[in-house]
């Protein structure tokens, strides 16, 4: 049996969270997204910690597409968090944001994101962007292999 092959969106604007759900289904992504809200959330859920204790983190994400202005923890700490351990250390993280400042740019990059990505403000753009991350995270990446809890 495959493992299933999940989305993780963390967004805090509920809009952004509608639309971004919209787009994938739009482009007939059919994968499971689970939605965090802040940083502490994203981290709970990928590590089983929190409010996602005993779930089981042998099932990550494909893709983390993750935005920067997060409650709690930003998403600059939440990818830190991500790229320190080795657990998650390759997860291939899209930064999703509104962000125009050339210095997050430069922080995710340097941080170990895979991609960063402005969010159109269009939806027909919007739209075209996440068949886009879609097509090339989710079917056209070959992602390294996962480690094993220690």
């Amino acid at each position: 049996m495959t493992e299933p092959k999940l989305i993780l969106l963390v967004e805090d604007n509920p809009d952004d969270e509608a639309l971004t759900i919209r787009a994938l289904k739009r482009a007939n992504i059919a994968n499971d997204v689970v939605v965090a809200r802040n940083g502490v959330e994203a981290l709970d859920f990928v590590f089983g910690t929190g409010t996602y204790a005993g779930r089981d983190v042998n099932v990550q994400p494909q893709v983390v597409l993750l935005d920067l202005n997060l409650p709690l923890l930003d998403g600059l700490g939440v990818l830190k968090r991500l790229r320190s351990d080795d657990r998650t250390r390759y997860l291939p993280v899209v930064v999703l944001t509104s962000s125009k400042e050339d210095e997050d740019v430069i922080n995710c990059y340097a941080t170990g994101a895979n991609a960063y990505v402005r969010k159109p403000v269009e939806f027909k753009y919007f739209a075209e962007a996440i068949k886009t991350l879609g097509l090339v995270w989710l079917v056209l990446n070959e992602a390294p292999p996962r480690a094993t809890s220690t």
